[in-house]
């Protein structure tokens, strides 16, 4: 995926792209939601990330909650279409992002760190963390908001 990112941008510079994100909103057994604190910034927020040129977007979304937690998901359903997200990052790209998150209950494997992920845990959807990403705040108050998914924004 970097050397994508990187040849397109080599391409337009910092110029705006679209770019494609998926994620997942993991419950467990008892309704709680898997959150991990990011080693980028110190937020709590939703597992997920870019998609790869080929890949499926439910195939993104296990990719990377599996790579930011260990988790392995199972069935999942569509929470959420997310769309014309403007994102400029620290080295001036600029993004308008698609964002299509995911809910699944249907997981395996043990909760681990990585190279994105300082911790990782499920958290009641009446507790959550104070720093949450903000980026993802959409997504928490669809979730709270007592409103049937899927989302279209």
């Amino acid at each position: 995926m970097a050397d994508y990112i990187q040849g397109l941008r080599r391409l337009v510079g910092n110029t705006k792209v679209i770019m494609v994100v998926a994620g997942a909103i993991v419950f467990n057994e008892n309704y709680q939601v898997l959150l991990h604190r990011r080693s980028d910034n110190g937020y709590w927020g939703l597992p997920g990330g870019f998609m790869e040129l080929g890949e499926k977007i439910e195939d993104t979304a296990r990719r990377e909650v599996y790579e930011e937690t260990g988790i392995r998901l199972g069935k999942m359903e569509l929470f959420g279409m997310y769309s014309n997200i403007e994102k400029v990052f620290g080295n001036g790209d600029q993004t308008s992002l698609v964002q299509i998150i995911f809910t699944c209950n249907d997981f395996e494997g043990e909760l681990h760190t990585s190279d994105e992920s300082l911790e990782t845990k499920f958290f009641s959807t009446h507790s959550l963390p104070n720093n949450l990403y903000p980026d993802h705040m959409l997504f928490f108050e669809d979730l709270l908001s007592g409103e049937k998914p899927p989302f279209v924004k």
